[in-house]
């Protein structure tokens, strides 16, 4: 038998034995696929089926209790947020108060006030412009660098029911770099290498049910 012949012998083994294997494994499923629905679950009777769901709706809301109580004062005005509007998560308004820290404070640092206007109160953003109006005056200007946030902390909410106004007090733990030049250039406050670390306490707030999902900073504290 030569050399040819052999080879195609091999090669025919080898894929009748791809061709079992693969016959083998047909019908199975993996990954994302949906498994079919039992038939057993579309007779099941309407008060199995209700206290399937109680049970499921009876247990604590992990999107609250992963910061702060679920019987604490803050606790309940967050789920009388989710009440007035299911779509609501704590967890993606931190996400998003953390990210409106960055941009907030490194606007006031820079200067850019008007850029905040959409994302702050009235009261916020005349304070703020009072305060860039009065360095500018001064003929100081910052150079300032963002780190990033080492903490997030929800510590206070309140909804009020009547209005259905919610308010979420959040502390954050910012790390940044800050000089102050005055007209000549010449640094006179902090450094442009020296890493400080910031504490603020921010309030925001917004109305729920509206079509107007944005929060705005309406106090701020450390």
């Amino acid at each position: 038998m030569n050399s040819q012949i052999l080879q195609l012998l091999v090669l025919a083994g080898i894929a009748i034995f791809l061709i079992l294997r693969l016959r083998s494994v047909l019908g199975t499923r993996d990954g994302f696929e949906k498994p079919p629905v039992p038939r057993t679950g579309a007779t099941t009777g309407a008060g199995e089926r209700q206290r399937s769901f109680e049970v499921i709706e009876g247990g604590p809301d992990r999107d609250i209790t992963d910061y702060v109580a679920e019987d604490s004062p803050e606790g309940k005005a967050l789920a009388a947020m989710k009440r007035v509007e299911p779509s609501f998560s704590v967890s993606d308004f931190l996400g998003g108060a953390r990210s409106a820290y960055e941009m907030i404070l490194m606007g006031f640092e820079r200067g850019d006030v008007e850029s905040l206007r959409p994302f702050v109160s009235a009261d916020i953003y005349n304070s703020f412009s009072q305060a860039v109006a009065a360095r500018e005056a001064q003929g100081l200007s910052v150079e300032a660098q963002f780190i990033g946030v080492r903490e997030t902390a929800l510590v206070d909410a309140n909804f009020d029911e009547s209005s259905s106004e919610g308010e979420i007090t959040v502390r954050f733990t910012g790390e940044m770099t800050s000089a102050v030049r005055n007209e000549s250039g010449e640094i006179v406050e902090g450094s442009t290498t020296e890493i400080k670390r910031q504490k603020d306490v921010w309030t925001f707030a917004r109305s729920f049910g509206s079509d107007d999902p944005n929060w705005q900073l309406v106090a701020t504290g450390e």
